[in-house]
């Protein structure tokens, strides 16, 4: 048998700790919801706080939503499923940014929203208040706090939106992304790719991974014919070439793959109701990035790589990008 480590858990203590989290939250102004158990665990997780530490004792761990779970396994012995990460990420940690109590990515302000190093620390007005809780003077701090908190929390929701990527679509209407990832990419894909071989093209599409609908001209696609399936993945851009009548899919090859012959199928079967020829890009930052997946690129797609933005691609003789029947 292999060895297991047994964790030794005084479950009076995890409670009276549980239920001292709960009423800090309350105290903190927050609703039912983000004062519950949840909550009050993940509160007490990025302090590092153990169900034995006074208040005075907490630290201002940074962590990542894995390893607040992890952490609360080891130290309380709740064991969230894997599958809870989400409703933590949703339901407990977004409310608490929005509060101002707890910061995003400290360390890297302007780090992908889809990366797994994305990770969370108590903001540290909040940390002076909440290691006084118990302590002589809490009260005056607490009150000090409260009346200062709308004002922490427009400073940080400026400088989250300092950290978006503006863009400019070809018709004038200028969005903002969430910053790295493959938005870097689809910024390029607008102002480089679509001035190029799409021009005066409509953006009836643009995936983000915080925003998965940045634009979504939902009418647009139903005059096409098209209609989705909330469960079909979206192309991260899609351009109507009204005059030719084409939909241009693009897929923006940064974080995941080209369009090989699985994505191409699925795409067809999303977009089988358009009236409008489908015409398949796959768009990459680099030609180095472009040697990984040769092998896997669809014939009758196109190709076009960030670095040499003049040209094309083409992975078939039959036509120059343009849909086929």
């Amino acid at each position: 048998m292999t060895e297991q480590t047994v964790i030794e858990i005084d479950g009076g203590a995890c409670e009276g700790k549980l239920t001292e989290a709960r009423r800090l939250l309350q105290l903190l102004g927050f609703d039912s919801e983000r004062s519950n158990e949840r909550s009050a665990y993940v509160l007490l997780a990025l302090l590092e706080l153990g169900p034995d530490q006074e208040w005075t004792q907490a630290e201002r761990s940074m962590l990542r939503t894995v390893q607040i779970m992890q952490w609360l396994r080891d130290v309380y012995g709740k064991d969230y499923a894997a599958n809870s990460r989400e409703t933590i990420r949703r339901f407990t940690l977004h409310q608490f940014v929005e509060a101002g109590l707890i910061v995003q990515n400290p360390d890297q302000p302007d780090r992908p929203v889809n990366s797994p190093k994305w990770c969370y620390q108590i903001e540290p007005a909040a940390f002076g208040v909440i290691t006084s809780f118990g302590q002589e003077g809490f009260d005056e701090r607490l009150a000090e706090y409260l009346a200062e908190r709308p004002g922490l929390q427009a400073l940080y929701a400026r400088e989250r939106e300092m950290n978006r990527i503006p863009v400019q679509l070809p018709g004038g209407k200028k969005i903002d992304l969430s910053p790295g990832g493959q938005n870097t990419l689809i910024v390029q894909i607008i102002n480089e790719f679509c001035e190029r071989y799409t021009p005066n093209g409509e953006v009836l599409y643009i995936g983000d991974a915080d925003n998965k609908w940045a634009i979504f001209e939902t009418e647009s696609f139903a005059e096409l014919g098209v209609e989705f399936d909330s469960h079909g993945k979206m192309p991260d851009v899609v351009v109507f070439l009204r005059d030719r009548n084409w939909l241009v899919l693009i897929e923006a090859a940064s974080s995941h793959g080209p369009v090989d012959a699985k994505r191409h199928r699925e795409l067809s079967e999303l977009f089988r109701g358009s009236s409008a020829g489908l015409v398949f890009i796959s768009a990459l930052p680099s030609r180095v990035e472009l040697r990984k997946y040769l092998k896997e690129i669809a014939w009758e797609t196109d190709v076009w790589c960030a670095d040499n933005p003049t040209h094309l691609i083409h992975f078939d003789g039959e036509r120059f990008l343009g849909p086929y029947s």
